[in-house]
């Protein structure tokens, strides 16, 4: 079932702007749409519909640094029929509304304060300590956050960044339910270029009772692995320097 998985992964970018359905997208690889739905999860840790979302910010983001276009335009170009709901969703999942993403993108506008997502009031917080690793050394501070679901979107819950590999320590993560995320750039020695790399680990269950410790294993992103979408502080533009992961886009003509 990995060859529909990844056939609808393929549809998914590059039929992004099209009002695809769950229905459109298991005919296309010829698959029970329940089916589809379950292996799908499976393999990349979100349903085609979160994947479809993910794929169009993504693409919206790329746009917005890249080109001058108008939002509106660009909210049209990726499948939204409504500039609102494109700029709600497009401020929800990287953290920042689309124009503040271009102008910090392109180091025009500093960098965003953006304090961590509030919780409940009274809501315990824990410590959380691990090790990040890598098979290559890090171009860029490496960015460990506590994050609500398995894509790395939204505000994160607690925060940290660290110089090099090793150890590190996220300081009042939420007691409760959440997935770890962690990005960085890196150098690829073939053939030469930067490359993004993350690691997700998840779902945690965070207990103030019971020591937890962890390990993140960052690797280049691959076809499965939905795109980043939450602009770090101090290095919105991550994403915007490394290649993104899939397949040749059909229906944009910005390079």
């Amino acid at each position: 079932m990995q060859h529909a998985v990844e056939q609808a992964v393929r549809i998914i970018r590059e039929r992004y702007a099209e009002p695809l359905s769950l229905d459109d997208i298991s005919c296309a690889v010829l698959v029970s749409k329940f089916h589809l739905l379950r292996v799908f999860r499976q393999i990349t840790g979100v349903t085609p519909g979160r994947f479809l979302s993910a794929v169009r910010i993504s693409e919206a983001k790329r746009l917005l640094h890249h080109s001058d276009l108008a939002v509106a335009a660009i909210s049209s170009m990726v499948g939204y029929d409504s500039t609102g709901s494109f700029t709600s969703r497009f401020t929800e999942s990287v953290g920042i509304p689309p124009t503040q993403y271009r102008q910090l993108s392109r180091g025009e506008g500093g960098s965003a304060a953006r304090s961590p997502a509030q919780g409940p009031a009274g809501l315990t917080r824990c410590r959380l300590r691990g090790v990040v690793r890598a098979a290559a050394k890090p171009l860029s501070p490496i960015y460990i956050g506590s994050f609500g679901g398995p894509i790395l979107q939204g505000r994160p819950s607690s925060w940290t960044t660290v110089e090099d590999l090793g150890p590190f320590t996220l300081q009042q993560v939420p007691r409760g339910i959440c997935h770890l995320h962690a990005t960085m750039l890196a150098a690829r020695e073939q053939p030469l270029e930067t490359v993004l790399l993350t690691a997700t680990l998840g779902p945690l269950h965070i207990d103030p009772y019971t020591s937890s410790e962890v390990e993140l294993v960052l690797c280049p992103q691959n076809w499965s692995t939905p795109p980043v979408l939450f602009a770090p502080p101090g290095f919105e533009a991550l994403t915007e320097r490394a290649p993104q992961p899939g397949f040749k886009r059909l229906s944009s003509g910005f390079k």
